[in-house]
């Protein structure tokens, strides 16, 4: 097997990275900073979405610039079934899941036949014909969005508890992870990035290229519309913004910053991000400024990443 092809977890560091997240809400509380609890919840639920997208971009070499309209279906899904009196999350969730796979794999199944910047624009395309349509559902609050009546009900929790939700956050995040590297590592995984390195190399050895590639797009859609159940019930509302293709370019931003096809590239760019926005904000309002000039740096003299250049340093060291 490639070395190159094989992407290990964080091993034992992992088991204490996920004690000390777990440690969170109480340390937050004794602190007086309960606030930072719903931060956290929201870096968590963008490091699922991001890494949702890094299946097909760092990992498939499909720049898709629509990968928000699958958070924001699942997102809507949730919504629409709590107006409805749906609020069972073993229901809700399955189905906000289900719903960003069957997007997703009706998008794939056309886009996929293109490559480059075509897919790209279609990809693009899609999203904002979502969007708009979600601006024109007046039933469903239209441009300003439908508050939801309350968070989903989950067996033995109560995740009006915030504490509470950010623990089953952050186990379905674990477990969100532990699939990625399952499915990566995988033939099926191995398959998707030989074709990114050589697509054409990958089909005349007899790779169904198109059937990986349209698998993989569903998986991510699928993990995106958790994503976005995740996020609905966080912030107790959705709104079209939630499928606009600025959504996409902020997982990109994201991707970027941790390191695209590195395991944890989304985690890391997701945390960097939306910790340095909330940190920045308080300071200036010019905070996209800063960002910005961040992701120039990146790009110059850390083309991999975060999570490249921290492997760059542990090789070194050894």
């Amino acid at each position: 097997m490639s070395q190159s092809l094989h992407h290990r977890g964080l091993g034992v560091w992992a088991y204490g990275l996920l004690l000390l997240l777990a440690a969170l809400p109480p340390l937050l509380t004794a602190l007086g900073m309960e606030f930072y609890l719903g931060v956290m919840s929201r870096v968590l639920i963008f490091a699922i979405a991001a890494s949702s997208l890094n299946l097909i971009l760092g990992f498939g070499g499909m720049v898709s610039f629509g990968h928000a309209a699958f958070v924001g279906l699942g997102a809507y899904t949730v919504g629409i079934l709590a107006e409805a009196g749906v609020v069972q999350a073993w229901v809700a969730w399955p189905l906000a899941m289900a719903v960003s796979a069957l997007a997703a794999a009706l998008i794939g199944a056309i886009s996929l036949r293109t490559r480059g910047v075509y897919f790209i624009m279609i990809t693009l395309a899609f999203a904002q014909m979502f969007y708009y349509l979600m601006v024109s559902l007046k039933a469903y609050g239209g441009e300003d969005g439908m508050p939801l009546p309350q968070r989903s009900l989950a067996p033995g929790l109560d995740l009006q508890n915030d504490a509470q939700f950010y623990w089953l956050i952050l186990a379905l995040g674990a477990l969100v992870m532990a699939a990625l590297q399952r499915w990566v590592n995988s033939p099926f995984g191995q398959l998707l990035q030989g074709i990114k390195e050589n697509e054409q190399r990958m089909a005349a050895v007899g790779s169904p290229v198109f059937a990986v590639q349209w698998q993989a797009f569903v998986l991510a859609g699928a993990l995106a519309g958790l994503a976005g159940a995740l996020l609905a019930n966080l912030n107790g509302l959705v709104t079209p913004h939630m499928l606009h293709w600025s959504q996409s370019g902020q997982l990109l931003i994201m991707l970027i910053l941790g390191g695209a096809g590195a395991l944890w590239g989304g985690v890391l760019g997701a945390a960097v991000l939306l910790l340095l926005e909330e940190v920045l904000s308080g300071y200036t309002l010019h905070w996209q400024m800063v960002l910005g000039l961040l992701l120039l740096l990146v790009v110059l003299f850390a083309p991999k990443g975060l999570a490249g250049s921290f492997a760059r340093l542990r090789r070194e060291k050894k």
